[in-house]
């Protein structure tokens, strides 16, 4: 490197030192983590590669639901096909640039942006390797409750729902509202969603629970501090009905009610609303928003197939983590985030102490930050649910 400054030469060194962290990890170079082997490549490029040639016969798309999940399928595996090859081959075509850039120094820039971007990948590559469970590669059913704090609770509710809706935009995950109970003042007494996309229930996965909001409160004239409370519940959307086996018949019980929104508004004469009992499990689920009994009932029981799933999930990490801890009824777990706008504006994580100093640009759906940081922690704590950052009662 005689040819360049001091400073480049640095610079040089360094990403070169850099370079030899990344090619490790990608491949396995230096007895490290291989992620060909931890993504089950190569079978992951035969399923891709099997799709590709179903989708080209003339009778694909006879039947559109099927074809779309496939599509699915095939979006899920080049989430990670695609940026793995990008990292193997890159890696591979760096100590050539690396050799050239010694004798031209306007090869340097070029060289660290192509380490910076394949480190950019590389990182998302760990993440995905977090997202091991039986279902984190499923769209994420999620539902969203007004619990503690009267109108303020309601209100709160509909600003996550609002917040879920502008993150899956952002991450160009497809966001379906399957149910939805307006409250007669303000808010929502509850709303359940799709949220479709590549590891989506891998992501939103470690929302489930009570989030906190400390506020001054626009419904109280006395223009009082108040905190509200909302449980997020999420569970994977089930495809294949014969992974989750259920009776319909015998296994749970079918109500049919009217449906109507808030303040009597809308009411429907027929009984077209459907609430489903699983007798076991105690779990419970409703659908009013379709104009249809049926088409209610179906989507009532991809809910409780989503939420029979998330259980066995919960159950299979029980066994190996040996600290299992039975949930409450509706499976909300514990409060996991605090948001303040009073005293001052924070939104902190109860788990893993990551903390963002912008309300605002929190509740406007940028929370990959609390995702990334949750699974990074809790594959730190070997899958485990249990313990906090600390407290923050202000």
């Amino acid at each position: 490197m005689e040819s360049l400054a001091p400073s480049t030469q640095q610079r040089i060194a360094h990403e070169s030192w850099k370079l030899n962290g990344t090619a490790a990890l990608v491949r396995c170079r230096s007895g490290s983590v291989n992620f060909e082997t931890v993504f089950d490549y190569d079978n992951k490029l035969r399923k891709v590669r099997e799709i590709e040639e179903r989708m080209v016969a003339p009778e694909f798309w006879n039947n559109q639901e099927k074809a779309r999940d496939v599509m699915a399928q095939l979006k899920a595996l080049l989430a990670v096909t695609k940026p793995l090859q990008r990292v193997v081959k890159g890696t591979a075509d760096l100590p050539g640039l690396l050799e050239m850039a010694e004798s031209d120094d306007s090869l340097s820039s070029e060289v660290a942006n192509e380490i910076g971007e394949l480190e950019s990948l590389v990182d998302e590559l760990e993440l995905q390797a977090l997202l091991n469970g039986p279902h984190d590669s499923a769209g994420a059913i999620m539902s969203i409750y007004a619990r503690d704090g009267g109108t303020d609770a309601n209100d709160w509710a509909e600003m996550l729902l609002r917040m879920y809706m502008q993150y899956a935009a952002k991450a160009g995950f497809e966001f379906v509202v399957l149910d939805r109970l307006d409250n007669d003042q303000a808010g929502i007494n509850s709303a359940t969603v799709a949220i479709r996309g590549p590891m989506a229930y891998g992501f939103l996965k470690g929302e489930n629970g009570i989030h906190r909001l400390v506020r001054i409160s626009p419904f109280n004239s006395e223009g009082k501090r108040q905190t509200s409370f909302a449980a997020v519940d999420v569970a994977p959307e089930i495809n294949d009905e014969s992974e989750i086996v259920v009776d319909w018949a015998k296994d749970v019980r079918e109500e049919t009610m009217r449906a109507g929104g808030a303040g009597g508004q809308h009411v429907n004469k027929t009984e077209s609303a459907i609430r489903l009992m699983h007798y076991e499990t105690g779990i419970e689920v409703k659908c009013q928003n379709e104009r249809s009994q049926h088409q209610n009932r179906a989507l009532a029981r991809k809910m409780m197939l989503a939420r029979l799933a998330r259980l066995a999930d919960e159950k299979r990490e029980a066994e190996k983590d040996l600290q299992y801890k039975a949930k409450s009824k509706v499976g909300f777990g514990s409060q996991i985030r605090n948001y303040f706008l009073h005293p001052d504006q924070r939104v902190k994580d109860q788990r893993t102490g990551y903390l963002v100093s912008n309300f605002h640009t929190v509740l406007d759906g940028n929370i990959q930050g609390f995702i990334d940081s949750y699974l990074r922690w809790r594959m730190k704590r070997g899958g485990e649910d249990i313990g906090t950052a600390g407290d923050d009662d202000e």
